[in-house]
């Protein structure tokens, strides 16, 4: 299979090809190779090969509704058996994974062809993808810009063309921000269609699901049939819909009353990102549903103080098990990762508990917000994609973060409004993703919108508990009336 013709199918056209045994899966997987000999040094996505793929398209090749499809998993907390997870970290390189994540049999059992590991920032805790570790990932479409993250890697390599979809998880926005920036469909489903496990059970109390990041929306139903489901020692169970996500794009949704904001309490949305909204309004209208505009259903400061509390108590709580358990020492962790388990573990137990107590407000805020609206619309992100190395902490703010958690000087961190600070500089640009893990629900992006510098800006629907099966339709709608699978990056 040439290149050219493989970059042509999305994962269900290739499953489609292999399944009538007009190409192998053992072609299908060079021309993948091919491409990413090709494009993967200026994007930096994949940072670790796993020749086990060579295993599994020889003889008959593999089964599955995905079988022969080529696939990337995310070195964060999608465990390949046998290779290192390291979460984008120097203290895990040697961590070596004794048996497969849920997500990942459920890959293979799908027949999806795994060869390779995706780029993230360490521990996943920015939506950018720039680890010491591996160096930083680039987008496609502009390689001075970022990917996105905490699934930079899987997002550049989809929009690349290497795979047609990629494995990703979501703790903050971390499937929706490279959506976002790469130009792609991410859906980040209801807690628990897709669990964690049996490594992290609740990873970062239960923000994060596993996911994928796609091309296509029937890639995204397809991919999320194949991989969803209970498993037994998960620790929140979701029900699966009565019908198939691949039947549910097949029908058209009904009239839906759709409320549209891009109004944030962090930061002035960038005017492209307010473009990009009432663009997908108008849009959404012309495809008979109702929209209107509408004051923002939750404080995104607020919210965006109680997300930062809970996800700095559970960087303290890796940083800590990390030291525990493969003697990680401080030289191991990037100081930003060290200042923020600082924050974490400075704030004490009662902050986490108020935070959490705040959670069922934001719930409350968005279930009276759902007694009138079916769907929230807002940008995915605040700004275009950034450059890289805009976010960059300053050396002299590096040496001092490690030093204030050498000596447990979090308060004295906490006391220069360091909180607030963080709240403003990483949550600025994308204020808009943390609602849909704080409260559990599902959220999609989709790329209906490009900057006048030819950069993706994604539009992200928020939707009630279960309504994963409804943002797939709305997307399908959206993807038919501005088909962007047919753009491509100029590499």
């Amino acid at each position: 299979m040439r290149v050219d013709e493989y970059l042509t199918y999305d994962a269900t056209g290739l499953a489609a090809l292999v399944a009538a045994k007009e190409v192998t899966a053992a072609e299908v997987l060079a021309a993948a190779r091919e491409r990413a000999e090709a494009v993967n040094p200026r994007i930096n996505a994949i940072v670790a090969d796993i020749p086990e793929a060579d295993d599994q398209v020889a003889g008959d090749g593999p089964t599955g509704p995905f079988a022969g499809v080529p696939f990337l998993v995310k070195d964060l907390a999608q465990e390949y058996q046998g290779h290192p997870t390291t979460y984008g970290s120097r203290s895990l390189v040697g961590d070596v994974a004794e048996e497969h994540s849920y997500f990942t049999r459920s890959a293979l059992d799908a027949g999806l062809v795994i060869f390779g590991k995706t780029n993230t920032p360490e521990f996943g805790s920015k939506g950018i993808t720039e680890p010491e570790l591996f160096g930083p990932s680039r987008n496609p479409w502009n390689t001075d810009h970022t990917p996105g993250g905490s699934s930079g890697g899987s997002g550049a390599a989809v929009a690349a063309g290497i795979v047609p979809a990629a494995g990703a998880n979501d703790g903050g926005g971390s499937i929706r921000i490279p959506a976002a920036c790469n130009g792609l469909v991410g859906l980040k489903t209801t807690r628990g269609l897709l669990p964690l496990g049996p490594q992290s059970l609740d990873a970062s109390n239960g923000f994060v699901v596993q996911g994928v990041v796609t091309r296509t929306v029937r890639d995204a139903a397809g991919l999320y049939d194949a991989l969803a489901g209970d498993r037994p020692m998960a620790m929140i169970h979701a029900p699966r819909p009565g019908a198939s996500f691949t039947e549910a794009i097949a029908t058209q949704p009904r009239r839906l009353r759709i409320g549209f904001t891009s109004t944030s309490s962090i930061s002035d949305p960038d005017p492209e990102a307010i473009a990009a909204v009432e663009d997908a309004a108008k849009a959404l209208e012309a495809l008979g549903h109702q929209v209107e505009e509408v004051e923002a259903p939750y404080d995104a400061a607020e919210l965006g103080r109680d997300f930062l509390t809970i996800w700095f108590a559970s960087a303290a709580a890796e940083v800590a098990e990390a030291k525990l358990r493969v003697g990680a020492r401080d030289a191991d962790f990037e100081a930003d990762t060290l200042a923020v388990a600082e924050l974490g573990r400075a704030g004490g137990v009662v902050a986490v508990e108020l935070a959490h107590i705040n959670r069922r407000n934001h719930v409350r805020r968005l279930s009276e917000f759902h007694e009138t609206y079916d769907l929230l619309l807002t940008p995915t992100l605040a700004k275009p994609p950034l450059k890289v190395g805009q976010l960059d902490t300053p050396k002299a703010l590096q040496t001092a973060a490690r030093l204030l958690h050498k000596v447990h000087g979090g308060r004295v961190m906490r006391a220069t409004g360091m909180v607030d600070q963080l709240v403003a500089e990483n949550l600025g640009w994308v204020p808009y993703t943390q609602l849909a893990n704080l409260t559990g629900r599902p959220a999609i992006s989709v790329p209906t919108y490009r900057t006048a510098a030819g950069l993706p800006l994604g539009i992200q629907l928020s939707g009630q508990l279960g309504d994963d099966g409804l943002l797939l339709q709305v997307a399908t709608q959206l993807e038919e009336s501005k088909p962007w699978a047919e753009h491509w990056p100029k590499l």
